[in-house]
């Protein structure tokens, strides 16, 4: 009897401590942490290259003053909006102001002369009617009165020139536009033609890049390519080739390729840094991922995608493009509509609950 008791609490117990055993043994629901999240994003066209440059204006012009003197005073500074007509910057006027003064003297001695010869021509014609005197001496009256003519219109001519010269003391924009560098300062003495101010006229920007040789073929006049602003990696804009130099730059040995917008928005600005994106029409279409969301798991790529609603990642094999230096491409395995954990993925469990957030700290996804 007392075999059986023993046997029966032996149950109980081996019972108690298996119900505790299973009690224990269920899983933990994994902490909510935060992870950042992206959309990939979409290549009409996979970029096999990219070529660095810096945004410009279709038009610019180097202003200098068209007559040599002391930089008297400048008006603006890099960076000023101006307008066409407006004055820039002067020269000290006195020498122009001299000048010009002299040549008004010039005139008012000649157009004198003149009019003495005029009326010396006059009474000779009167003599020669009554035949006083003869014609020969009426003739030279008339060349007189014709070389008096001539030097009042010399005279009048310098004068223009003198005015025109008081005003090239003043340099003024010729078009519409931002000043983008000043190369002279007051007080410094310069000769006619000097660059004084740079001037970025207003209307068309387009980025200018450098191409190797290697690819000079390729970027033919007219051909679509994708912009994109260091400072804006999220917006891509669509671009043309509009000029390629014949010549190659003699430092550099590349050739300058001027890439216009279709169409920019208020966010691109002069001088800005930008990528100019070279597409191949016949690759496969791609995404692009940040370099920070390739995971690799038993040597294969894969990206962790969060499922809308539920939040929950899984792992999915991906088939990579190419690696460049904004990102991965991705060739297939994710679309372009899905979101995926863009940094932090070495910290995920599949089936893992995460809270989506951007690079800011931002909640997004629904």
């Amino acid at each position: 009897m007392n075999g059986k008791r023993q046997w029966a609490w032996l149950v109980i117990l081996g019972s108690a401590a298996l119900l505790g055993a299973c009690g224990k043994g269920k899983p933990e629901p994994l902490p909510l942490r935060p992870a950042i999240v992206s959309r990939p994003v979409p290549l009409d066209e996979l970029a096999i290259e990219s070529y660095s440059g810096d945004v410009r204006a279709r038009q610019q012009s180097t202003l200098g003053f068209r007559i040599g003197g002391k930089i008297s005073a400048r008006l603006v500074d890099a960076g000023s909006q101006v307008r066409k007509g407006q004055v820039l910057a002067t020269l000290a006027p006195e020498d122009t102001r001299l000048n010009q003064s002299a040549a008004a003297a010039a005139v008012a001695s000649a157009r004198a002369d003149l009019n003495l010869a005029e009326a010396e021509l006059e009474r000779h014609r009167q003599l020669l009617e009554k035949n006083f005197i003869s014609h020969t001496l009426y003739e030279t009256r008339v060349n007189q009165q014709k070389a008096a003519k001539a030097r009042l219109d010399q005279a009048q001519a310098e004068f223009d020139v003198a005015s025109n010269q008081s005003a090239y003391t003043r340099l003024r924009a010729d078009a519409d536009g931002v000043i983008t560098q000043v190369s002279a300062e007051v007080g410094q003495v310069v000769a006619a033609g000097t660059p004084v101010l740079t001037l970025a006229h207003a209307g068309e920007l387009e980025v200018g890049i450098n191409v190797p040789e290697s690819r000079y073929a390729d970027f033919d006049k007219g051909r679509p390519l994708v912009i994109e602003l260091w400072s804006g990696s999220d917006q891509r804009y669509a671009g043309t080739v509009r000029e390629v130099s014949p010549e190659a730059d003699a430092a550099t040995r590349t050739y300058p390729v001027r890439v216009s917008f279709d169409q920019p928005d208020v966010r691109v600005q002069l001088g800005m840094t930008a990528r100019v994106f070279f597409t191949d029409s016949n690759a496969p279409a791609a995404v692009l991922v940040p370099m920070s969301a390739l995971y690799e798991k038993d040597g294969k790529s894969a990206l962790w995608v969060v499922a809308v609603p539920s939040h929950q990642v899984s792992l999915r094999e991906v088939r990579v493009g190419q690696y460049r230096e904004d990102g991965i491409t991705i060739i297939s395995g994710v679309n372009a509509d899905e979101w995926i954990v863009a940094a932090g993925v070495h910290k995920l469990t599949a089936g893992q609950v995460i809270h989506p957030v951007d690079r800011e700290n931002r909640a997004v996804m629904p």
